[in-house]
């Protein structure tokens, strides 16, 4: 794969030289009607054609840039920019029709100005609307009457006038009025609020510059490809795969925006986020203050990077932050937490374990629980030659052995919100399970094969086996959990994984252009395509346990394949391997006995009706806007959460809640439904494969 990558290097380098720009575009109207019209700078047009010979030459999917992917680009971009249809009108769509089968001609020549063109017509509509909002919070909403604010507007109508797009405004920043009125603010605070934070959104547009215009009418191109392939520019670069947590001393979390919200997309475990339990991905931070007084800045409509700098700041000290929580759905009203800045250490990250004390049919069972947060590999100190560097697989392999003198009866690998990591360690990981053979395979974007095969002929533990996941499992995750179902190793229990299975690598612009006194950013690569021994892909459909739990998650809603441009499952030629075993046998046994078990099994009860509650919230596309009903709502939602509570503590023996109490006994370890079912199942086998 490395001789791969250099010989593309080479060749796109000899390549490029002969490579100049044409320009091609023309237009009798004017698209932008600002003074500070954002125009591409000559080294893009050069940039341009090398990302274009890159994807074209080393890109998994073989794909043609045609009208067909110029027309998805033009939608992507378009979306990129407007996902809410609020800002440009109809006419201005129509307007840039023009494009929509001459991108890929514009971007072969190395032609960026059709996108700047776009862009800037976003920023005067931009402006537009802005200040429609502030002349319009000049005065207090009537929230008497009955309005609805629609909130899914993906697949709505273009406004055709300025008056209906103000007329989209006015029930959007009514709806923000609202949120912040039921939250105990006055109306003179709620307008200072409001205001500041338009105009910060603004601002924020404002300062964009023609770099970042480029990297985003790049990405529109990349990621019409596959979403993993992605253009940085050089100061996206810098930041690029640096975790808060791990670069400098952060909350532990990784932001991205959605819409004006920065969102929570990931959880760094062992971060101060993960450790509170009060922040989980698809989280929206709606505010960032610091230290335990300090005036808290209200972030809707600030890109991540300027977020970033909000959050960042010395070990030790305190962040706090006002929040949206998925869990709350759409009438989520911000609540404030309080986390504790610190580096994530490896040692945080690295495998735990527990124990799980079952009772079965008179017979006590002890399983032993391994959790692993992250497939990880101190890379450095492996370099060095240290005899006790860290990784996946040797921690879990002490962990075995310790669990193995204790008696366990079986053991629980845990990979829920395990988005992945090493690769080796998911292959090494699968060999301490199995004697010898094959773990993955590999297909590279030229059509070789490429096998991983387990390193190591011993099985370290040879006993009844179960590995939980659900959708936030992926990549190393899904090879190392598909690995174990198809060899019979064990069982997979929990949610359908996520279905990350493709292979990326990323390549320095700089170093095809070693002369260029200009700095260029990165493109990262979709190269090569993750299968399982059996021959199918881990891609898009991701592992399907053996006994499926409930999810919150829809597949079309989360998850690889909820993205357009996702690369399809496929399937290629089995690899030769041994089974380990055969537990299909059972497994219709498994999940009667399971089904009856959770129907009467209170928390999972509590389960349903939560997972239902977010569903429902999610489905809705209006949300009301009268004052009145809204705070019935919200009355209700607080009603159920109390009763909820108390229904939990009772069955646990603990002290009732008042109304308006807080709860200042909570045990720091709470109850976790899903991971003592999965011990359940488990003694399940053991039970059915000793009879």
């Amino acid at each position: 794969m490395k001789k791969l990558l250099v010989a593309a290097i080479i060749i796109i380098a000899a390549n490029f030289l002969i490579i100049r720009s044409s320009q091609i575009f023309t237009n009798d109207k004017d698209f932008s009607d600002t003074s500070k019209v954002l125009q591409p700078e000559e080294i893009f047009s050069q940039e341009n054609q090398i990302i274009n010979t890159i994807l074209s030459r080393y890109h998994y999917n073989k794909f043609q840039l045609g009208d067909s992917l110029s027309s998805v680009i033009f939608d992507r971009y378009i979306k990129s920019l407007d996902p809410s249809r609020s800002y440009f009108l109809r006419s201005d769509i129509d307007e840039f029709e023009a494009f929509r089968y001459k991108i890929d001609d514009f971007l072969k020549l190395g032609e960026l100005n059709p996108g700047f063109a776009i862009f800037n017509r976003f920023k005067d509509r931009l402006n537009e609307r802005i200040d429609f909002v502030q002349n319009i919070l000049t005065e207090e909403f009537d929230f008497t009457t009955d309005e609805y604010y629609q909130i899914d507007r993906e697949d709505a109508e273009w406004p055709n006038t300025n008056n209906a797009a103000n007329e989209i405004w006015k029930l959007r920043v009514k709806n923000d009025a609202l949120n912040l009125k039921i939250a105990g603010k006055e109306w003179s605070s709620i307008q200072e609020t409001l205001k500041k934070r338009y105009e910060s959104y603004r601002k924020a547009v404002i300062q964009y510059n023609s770099e970042d215009v480029f990297q985003l009418y790049m990405n529109a191109y990349t990621e019409a490809l596959d979403p993993h392939t992605n253009y940085f520019s050089p100061m996206t670069s810098e930041n690029f795969n640096i975790d808060m947590s791990l670069s400098v001393e952060g909350i532990g979390a990784q932001l991205q925006n959605e819409d004006e919200y920065v969102k929570i997309a990931e959880i760094i475990p062992g971060g101060p986020a993960a450790k509170s339990g009060l922040l989980f991905a698809e989280d929206k931070i709606v505010g960032v203050a610091q230290g335990t007084d300090g005036e808290m800045v209200d972030i809707i409509g600030w890109r991540v990077n300027d977020a970033v700098k909000l959050i960042r700041g010395e070990k030790g000290t305190t962040v706090r932050l006002s929040i949206l929580s998925v869990s709350d759905g759409v009438n989520a009203l911000p609540k404030e937490i309080s986390l504790v800045r610190e580096k994530v250490k490896l040692e945080e990250q690295a495998a735990k374990k527990s124990m799980l004390e079952l009772l079965k049919d008179g017979k006590s069972y002890r399983i032993g629980v391994i959790t692993i947060p992250k497939f990880y590999s101190d890379f450095e100190a492996q370099q060095k030659g240290e005899k006790d560097y860290k990784s996946t697989t040797r921690d879990v392999k002490k962990i075995l052995a310790e669990l193995k003198g204790e008696k366990v009866d079986g053991v629980l690998i845990d990979l829920r919100n395990d988005g992945g990591g090493s690769l080796n360690e998911a292959i090494d990981l699968t060999g301490l399970f199995i004697k010898d053979g094959p773990v993955v395979q590999v297909k590279n974007s030229d059509g070789t094969i490429e096998v991983g095969d387990d390193p190591d002929p011993n099985i370290v533990y040879d006993g009844p086996l179960a590995v939980i996941v659900n959708r936030f499992s992926a990549s190393a995750s899904e090879i190392f959990a598909g690995a174990i179902q198809d060899y019979g190793r064990g069982l997979i229990l929990g949610e359908q994984t996520y279905g990350k299975g493709t292979v990326q690598n990323l390549i320095d612009l700089n170093r095809l252009m070693p002369g260029s006194k200009d700095k260029l950013g990165q493109v990262k690569l979709t190269i090569g395509k993750y299968y399982r021994i059996t021959g199918g892909s881990t891609q898009n459909l991701g592992v399907i346990p053996d006994v499926l739990f409930p999810s919150a998650f829809d597949a079309h809603e989360f998850g690889e394949s909820s993205e357009p441009s996702a690369l399809p499952w496929d399937q290629i030629k089995s690899s030769q391997y041994q089974m380990f075993a055969d537990l299909k046998m059972n497994l219709s046994k498994l999940k009667s006995l399971h089904e009856e078990r959770i129907k009467t099994d209170p928390e999972f009860n509590f389960l349903d009706e939560d997972i239902q509650l977010y569903k429902d919230s999610k489905s809705k596309k209006f949300i009301s806007l009268n004052e009145k009903i809204r705070r019935q709502e919200k009355e209700e939602s607080d009603e159920r959460s109390f009763q909820r509570e108390n229904e939990r503590r009772k069955l646990k023996g603990l002290t009732l809640l008042k109304k308006g109490e807080v709860d200042t006994t909570k045990n720091e370890k709470e109850s976790d439904p899903i991971l003592d079912e999965s011990g359940k199942v488990l003694v399940d086998l053991i039970s059915l494969s000793i009879r």
